[in-house]
């Protein structure tokens, strides 16, 4: 097989399409197509109602749908991911430049196109430093407690365009049920019948038909509503005039002030957006046998949003629904996002002007829908019936989203996972085993009836990697128990099969011990030590001070050892064969 050029290794590491193209035929082309323009019909009505959301005119959601589309298939792993803007981040958005400038003025805008820019320099920078494993930052409960969070924050968000009455940009809940209190008896009953009326017609079709583009029919309804019923006269807001073209590259004014007062939310969509792409790509990539790169999903991201935003795009981000469907409507490669985003600039060259009666109460209805979808209140419940700790964690990030705010609650999310995740490691689960008879295995005397202590031999597991977090604890724990059982113990045997790392203070610590427990007359012995671990010992000359003959591939070589070289018999263990046996967890 002949080796492969240099500079082709090259080219493949920074663009992926280099890995697929060559093979692309008439089959692919046909599926991402069919997937491309499916989407695309979503797209449309989906963008300018997120736009809406952000803060920012409808257009700018159209242009969020067009370079960005076309970038991503260059450096792309997923074959099904679908860009483009997602309620979620238009909500961190809107949060994070409320306080900033006024929402949908000249200043608001290019602060959200300049965010765009500089959340992509900060996911290229990280996809080439190779950083992807950051976005483990971000757990289950902390994704499922945020999302429900912000679910309902982005549904309250829009009844100010469902009702008809002016309500606070906000992200605070209680604010905006407090306004909504003093001002529903001015609700405008057209708006609102408008609203529900586009909710019912988007839900009944989803559940007739889910891969149906419900939102263009709300959107080709509302239209003729709004042109043949003149509902920009019957006080009805209506989209208005939208620029007819395709976005021309520029690049936003901007200094270090502007840059430090972004850098919380830009920080905060990095790490949100790529959750969402790794979670998305992981799980069509599984359903479809492939793999993909988290680092270069992360540059990818990056490209799209640094050089969306120069063509005027804001935030993008992985499409739960767009993707659901992409894959559904047959899509096979990265190339259906070109097709989609063919679609949006044929709209924007020649359909524009007919945007100009849509009623708001259909992106609203359109946002309202999707955002309702987000609420996962059965992800709780599993969370915890399945491990109370991880429920607590979900409703803590639930509740500091709803009541703090959106940044403030990830921040704390993350920041209790860590501690959570802290406390389990620095309090390890220790246990006492027994010999299992007939068997070369031993079990937690607490747990397994049938484990039988050996005399004179105390044997530990420990459950933990072994660190600075825990490693205190550990030495206080040994040290306890061989004291409780009696001054019978002899010796001391850890089994670190689940050890798989330590650090220098772990080392400091076990010197320590070996030290405490060589003064009583207590040898210290360890059995099934895994390779990287042992490493650390041998470098740190704790194995040459010990002794090889102190270390062995399991606890069972390790008994054998010390009572032969106690003088005492250890037939009923050396006689059963060494065939392997299932462990039971926690045993």
């Amino acid at each position: 097989m002949p080796e492969i050029p240099v500079w082709k290794k090259r080219l493949r590491l920074l663009f992926a399409i280099v890995d697929w193209l060559p093979r692309y035929d008439r089959r692919d082309l046909r599926g991402d197509t069919v997937a491309g323009l499916t989407v695309g019909v979503m797209l449309i009505p989906q963008g300018m109602a997120y736009a809406v959301l952000a803060g920012v005119p409808p257009i700018y959601g159209l242009y969020a749908s067009l370079v960005p589309l076309l970038l991503y298939p260059l450096f792309g792993t997923s074959r099904h991911l679908a860009l483009g803007v997602i309620a979620i981040d238009m909500l961190i958005v809107a949060a994070g430049l409320g306080g900033l400038a006024e929402i949908g003025e000249g200043e608001y805008i290019a602060l959200a196109i300049l965010l765009a820019m500089l959340v992509g320099v900060m996911q290229m920078a990280m996809g080439l430093a190779r950083l992807g494993f950051l976005v483990n930052l971000l757990s289950r409960p902390v994704i499922s407690g945020f999302t429900s969070a912000a679910a309902l924050i982005i549904c309250f968000s829009q009844l100010e365009n469902l009702l008809g009455v002016p309500l606070p940009r906000t992200q605070y809940v209680h604010v905006i049920l407090w306004e909504l209190v003093q001002q529903v008896g001015e609700t405008h009953l057209l708006t609102l019948g408008v609203g529900l009326g586009a909710v019912l017609l988007i839900v009944g079709l989803r559940k007739w038909k889910p891969i149906f583009p419900a939102g263009i029919v709300a959107v080709a309804l509302g239209l003729l509503a709004g042109w043949g019923l003149t509902l920009e006269g019957e006080g009805v807001a209506v989209v208005g005039a939208i620029p007819t073209g395709l976005p021309t590259p520029s690049l936003p004014a901007f200094d270090a002030p502007t840059l430090r007062a972004l850098l919380p939310t830009a920080a905060t969509l990095v790490l949100v957006q790529f959750m969402t792409v790794i979670s998305l790509g992981k799980l069509f990539a599984a359903k479809h046998r492939y793999s993909i790169s988290a680092n270069r999903e992360l540059f990818a991201l990056g490209a799209a949003n640094f050089f969306g935003g120069i063509f005027r795009s804001i935030p993008v981000s992985g499409s739960f629904s767009r993707t659901a469907v992409n894959d559904q409507a047959g899509a096979r490669t990265p190339l259906a996002n070109v097709v989609a985003a063919g679609l949006v600039a044929l709209t924007l060259l020649f359909l524009t002007p007919i945007f100009y009666y849509l009623p708001i109460p259909i992106l609203g209805a359109i946002i309202l829908v999707a955002a309702f979808g987000l609420l996962d209140v059965q992800e709780m419940r599993y969370l915890l019936r399945t491990k109370r700790i991880d429920g607590y964690l979900a409703l803590l990030t639930f509740l500091a989203t709803l009541i703090i705010g959106i940044q403030e609650g990830i921040l704390i999310g993350v920041a209790a996972s860590v501690t959570a995740i802290m406390y389990r490691i620095s309090r390890p689960n220790v246990a006492v085993l027994g010999h299992l008879p007939g068997t070369r295995s031993f079990r937690d005397t607490h747990r397994v009836k049938e484990a039988v202590p050996i005399e004179n031999i105390l044997i530990l597991r420990i459950d933990a990697s072994f660190s600075f977090a825990n490693a205190e604890l550990l030495k206080d724990l040994i040290l306890k128990q061989s004291q409780e059982d009696g001054a019978d113990v002899r010796a001391v045997i850890i089994d670190a099969s689940s050890v798989n790392d330590l650090d220098t203070t772990a080392v400091a610590v076990l010197t320590a011990v070996e030290e405490t427990l060589a003064e009583r007359g207590v040898e210290l012995y360890f059995g099934g030590m895994r390779g990287t671990a042992r490493g650390v010992m041998v470098r740190s000359g704790l194995v040459e001070k010990l002794g090889e003959d102190h270390f062995f591939l399991s606890p069972h070589r390790a008994v054998v050892h010390v009572l032969k070289k106690w003088g005492r018999s250890a037939d009923y263990l050396e006689d059963v064969p060494a065939q392997a046996e299932p462990v039971e967890p926690g045993r």
